[in-house]
């Protein structure tokens, strides 16, 4: 049974497994499930619909799969749906989707999500991802693996954050940002490769050098976009490191920052 403090609630059609933990003063809502190994901490609220994996830490007075903040919201069953080994920090909010869109948000695993971060409705958030305080995404926006957020970071809705990007402290992004690179300001702008995150996730010399080529190609020789985009594509045929830039840049939504 799981060790649930006296001053908890839980509701009834909750589904914790048996080592879950469930601090003083928190609420767990209906039909909101948790995975082994989870620590729920104290004044932490699960709304309705709420689903955890395995070994999440969530720290005091985060709120997890609320209704949406979103005036077309009608009250909706949408959900929120988080993977396994995620450390949420204290003050998060992560709110659940809406019928307009996929009808859940949607966080992978490992992510580290550091104080008073907020994820807005519909938002699908990968694995590995790591968030500084007070960074914020608007809704619909989807964050790929590996991408790391300064703190005070805003990104505007619809946006998608490629893999291993940077987005420094403080920036604010309007566009959609392709994956390796580093982008600074408001509005944001690209700043290079993301060299240290890279080099940290063993991206060898030879990897490195591909990737800066095609950012000088990208944003230094001053090719119109679709030059750029198709003599990536061409080198990306040769080197497999630069495949998801190519895919990426195929599919931008937004347009990149540039």
């Amino acid at each position: 049974m799981a060790n649930i403090h006296p001053t908890a609630i839980v509701d009834a059609t909750a589904n914790l497994a048996a080592d879950v933990v469930v601090g003083p003063y928190s609420l767990v809502g209906a039909d909101v499930t948790i995975g082994a190994g989870s620590v729920i901490g104290p004044h932490v609220v699960i709304a309705p619909r709420t689903s955890l994996g395995r070994r999440n830490r969530v720290f005091q007075f985060v709120s997890l799969g609320e209704c949406p903040q979103d005036k077309k919201y009608a009250g909706e069953r949408t959900t929120t749906v988080l993977g396994d080994d995620n450390v949420i920090r204290e003050c998060v909010t992560i709110h659940a989707g809406t019928a307009l869109d996929r009808g859940t948000t949607t966080i992978g695993n490992g992510n580290w999500f550091l104080a008073y971060v907020h994820v807005a409705h519909d938002c699908v958030v990968g694995n590995d991802v790591t968030f500084s305080n007070n960074a914020q995404l608007a809704g619909h926006v989807v964050v790929d693996d590996y991408v790391t957020f300064g703190g005070f970071v805003g990104i505007h809705q619809f946006c998608r954050i490629g893999a291993h990007a940077m987005i420094a402290a403080g920036a604010i992004v309007l566009q959609d940002v392709p994956p390796f690179i580093t982008v600074a300001g408001s509005p944001a702008k690209p700043r290079g490769t993301n060299n240290e995150g890279l080099r940290r996730r063993a991206f060898s010399a030879d990897d490195l050098r591909e990737i800066k080529r095609a950012y000088k190609a990208l944003y230094r020789e001053h090719l119109p976009l679709d030059e750029a985009r198709t003599r990536i594509a061409d080198a990306a045929a040769r080197s497999e490191v630069l495949k998801p830039l190519a895919e990426f840049l195929a599919n931008a939504g937004r347009g990149i920052v540039r």
